[in-house]
């Protein structure tokens, strides 16, 4: 039990969430703070991060900080990396998780409709990257990120038209691989997870005849948690996954398998 506690322990590491004040960040946060890790809270809902970083820190005896930041904007990422190292004395590891979905027929999506979703999803994955690449290479330290990307960057949706959201995603398969081979000799390892359904805050609101769909068409017959994806962060993240970088891990329930 040792040896597997070691295996995919993230102790005495201080780990990023964006997006984390809710959802699979909240959860996968959770679930790194039980096996050992410091988290850092980054979310455009700064009073949910700071909810969500103190209830995590009560429960898991953890360290832990927030900072409202929208990941569209280098210099607010910027700024919030520089603060939180000072706070936590250093940043190991990222899980880069915001986004935000548009269900809309490409036919009906007004332009600032699609760069909003382009901006959050690709582009903001790409800045916070970036950021924190910049960070680990300044500091001479080595590290690992792991995006979150979607089954929708493999396969299209239905019954929803979300052209969009899928080209985001797709975006941040390939830019999680293009990472991985820059940064390959730097010591930084990026890798993505593309979730399948999953019954969030966001997806709950979506059309009741969609969720059956959707459930229907999964041979799990039911959508997943946010939790069953935080065993793909952690063994991502961690020293297990040391060989393992351009990694695109599937945790879908077999949708995109049929």
């Amino acid at each position: 039990m040792d040896m597997l506690n070691k295996m995919f322990s993230l102790n005495g590491k201080v780990v990023v969430v964006t997006g984390g004040a809710q959802g699979i960040g909240k959860a996968v946060s959770e679930r790194m703070a039980a096996v050992g890790a410091d988290i850092v809270i980054i979310d455009r809902q700064a009073e949910k991060a700071q909810e969500t970083a103190d209830a995590i820190a009560k429960e898991f005896n953890c360290r832990t900080i927030a900072f409202g930041v929208d990941v569209t904007k280098p210099q607010e990422i910027a700024d919030a990396l520089i603060k939180a190292d000072v706070a936590m004395g250093k940043l190991d590891f990222l899980f880069n998780n915001a986004g935000i979905v548009l269900h809309k027929a490409a036919l009906d999506l007004a332009p600032e409709e699609w760069l909003s979703v382009i901006s959050v999803n690709l582009n903001g994955i790409f800045f916070m990257a970036q950021a924190f690449g910049r960070y680990l290479i300044a500091h001479n330290k080595t590290g690992a990120i792991v995006n979150t990307a979607s089954m929708s960057g493999t396969i299209v949706n239905w019954p929803q038209e979300q052209a969009s959201y899928n080209s985001s995603k797709a975006g941040v398969v390939h830019l999680t691989k293009s990472l991985a081979v820059e940064w390959a000799d730097k010591g930084i390892r990026v890798n993505c997870i593309s979730p399948g359904y999953i019954f969030t805050d966001l997806t709950s609101f979506v059309r009741q005849d969609w969720q059956k769909f959707w459930v229907d068409a999964t041979p799990f017959k039911r959508m997943g948690k946010p939790e069953e994806l935080a065993g793909a962060v952690i063994y991502l993240l961690s020293d297990s996954a040391s060989f393992t970088s351009g990694c695109n891990l599937v945790v879908d329930g077999c949708f995109t398998v049929v």
